[in-house]
């Protein structure tokens, strides 16, 4: 899964160049050539991606889409520049770069609520964020990490400064867990599902249970600003194949999943259908359709990114996310 919660760091001599926002070259047999970039490594997040493309929903869009692993610019860098038409990345990664002049902009909603926890063995009994007091916390060196456990530890009389942070990187959360720390930022979906599998039981802690504005977009599906000005009608084209794409996955996600596999064999088989299954309802939820973002939820963030001193300003949110290209959106 994604690295979880990481701040946007904006290579700004790149960002200034930018990119060409024409969609990419036209092939001879007349499809237009469409880069896409992962936010990580492949998993159920991108589940609708591998279906769109392996059900030739891109192609009857008249897109080849070609999908890239993020680098070390990210993918938000990569778009931001030109250099990938289309990406993944997370509300808070798209409200910073807007702030830093790096015009990206979130087409759709891949899960509408943040699905990822604070987990811990059970054994260690962390149950609430009063009990992470004197354990130690293993993350990503992420300021908007130590601010999210600060706000849900706050909210329960508890005071982050008697935990000790540490940066694990991209140590593998059972080993961490077991050997160098007492809880980890998780994607339930991914991990959570996978610790089912291993009968490893586990605590977890909710953030939205203590903040609304800790319910936010993550993971959303990006593009560029000069993509949307210069070729709308291959966003548009884009965004409702992949919309289709993540229909699959919930009307049918052994299907959907088995793209997934197919396009990248090496992913436990196990976990991939067990995560997709859990994945089904989600990511849709209460929406009125896949996709859709509501105003509220990126305002609401970003006053509390604000609040909590992560953005120096404020943001016009109306320029960050739309919904006009999803099908049934405005």
């Amino acid at each position: 899964m994604k690295k979880l919660l990481s701040i946007f760091i904006p290579l700004l001599l790149l960002a200034a160049c930018g990119g060409n926002g024409d969609g990419g070259q036209t092939e001879d047999d007349g499809l237009t050539e469409v880069t896409f970039v992962l936010d990580w490594t492949p998993n159920t997040n991108h589940t609708g991606i591998y279906a769109a493309q392996a059900e030739g929903y891109y192609e009857e869009a008249g897109l080849d889409v070609e999908i890239i692993l993020p680098g070390e610019a990210g993918a938000e860098q990569t778009v931001a520049t030109g250099n990938g038409d289309f990406g993944i990345s997370a509300q808070e990664n798209v409200t910073q770069a807007r702030l830093q002049d790096v015009s990206i902009v979130s087409l759709a909603a891949i899960i509408q609520d943040n699905t990822s926890v604070l987990a811990s063995p059970e054994e260690y009994g962390l149950e609430t964020p009063s009990d992470l007091e004197g354990h130690t916390y293993g993350g990503y060196g992420s300021p908007i990490e130590e601010e999210t456990i600060a706000s849900i530890m706050q909210a329960d009389d508890a005071d982050i400064e008697n935990v000790d942070i540490i940066n694990i990187g991209d140590t593998d959360f059972f080993t961490a867990v077991q050997r160098d720390v007492d809880f980890a930022w998780i994607y339930y979906g991914w991990t959570g599902v996978e610790a089912e599998l291993r009968d490893f039981p586990l605590n977890t802690i909710d953030f939205t249970e203590y903040s609304d504005a800790l319910n936010f977009y993550t993971p959303v599906l990006i593009t560029n600003e000069e993509m949307i000005e210069n070729d709308a009608e291959t966003v548009e084209a884009f965004t409702e194949a992949t919309a289709k794409g993540y229909q699959l996955a919930m009307d049918d996600p052994e299907t959907a999943a088995q793209h997934l596999l197919d396009a990248e064999p090496d992913l436990d088989e196990e976990l991939v259908m067990a995560s997709q299954e859990w994945l089904t309802d989600v990511y849709q939820g209460d929406a009125p359709y896949w996709g859709h973002q509501e105003r509220d939820v990126w305002e609401n963030y970003m006053n509390w990114m604000y609040e909590s001193g992560l953005i120096e300003s404020e943001l016009d949110v109306d320029q960050a996310f739309t919904n006009e290209y999803l099908p049934g959106g405005e």
